[in-house]
């Protein structure tokens, strides 16, 4: 089976991205692991990973330097659709994020997005039902000093960056 093609879908603003250029590493039906470069270039932020949770409604992301250091840890809430004649997943950005700083910070963002999306009826009351529950389940991780199990999907890849095994999404 060869890997889906993989699209990350924005509400606000909205876009939908093809992300031709993102690496897939790895491939199961419950998560995905790319390595990417950044889309748009920025000061701080060159490049990272990404863990798709497939079951989960959750995106890990590393975000690192040029320097391959650490910028922090990024996860978004998010609705994966597949679709299985095109062997396309998209990623729909729920709005809401996380940021985990290597301190061990955390800083939630864009709650005020969801407000702005359901009065605009861009985001459904399901939807925000989803996202708030993602995000509630995620800060319990967090806080509860596990999140390392989410990290480790990230931080055990093979130095090669070699996929294992193949994709079965469905």
């Amino acid at each position: 089976m060869t890997y889906p093609t993989l699209y990350r879908k924005r509400m606000i603003p909205e876009e939908c991205i093809h992300l031709k250029d993102d690496i897939i590493i790895q491939c199961t039906q419950d998560i995905i692991i790319t390595k990417w470069n950044t889309l748009k270039p920025k000061k701080e932020l060159h490049h990272g990973y990404s863990c798709y949770f497939l079951k989960e409604g959750l995106k890990v992301s590393q975000f690192l330097r040029a320097d391959d250091s650490l910028l922090y840890w990024y996860c978004d809430i998010v609705e994966y659709f597949f679709q299985p004649k095109e062997n396309a997943l998209t990623s729909l950005d729920l709005l809401a994020d996380v940021i985990v700083c290597p301190d061990g910070f955390v800083k939630v963002l864009d709650l005020d997005e969801l407000a702005i999306a359901l009065e605009q009826n861009i985001l459904s009351q399901d939807l925000l039902k989803k996202c708030l529950t993602r995000l509630d389940r995620l800060l319990g991780i967090i806080y509860r000093g596990e999140f390392h199990s989410m990290q480790k999907y990230i931080t055990d890849i093979p130095s090669n960056g070699l996929s294992q095994g193949a994709c079965q999404l469905c």
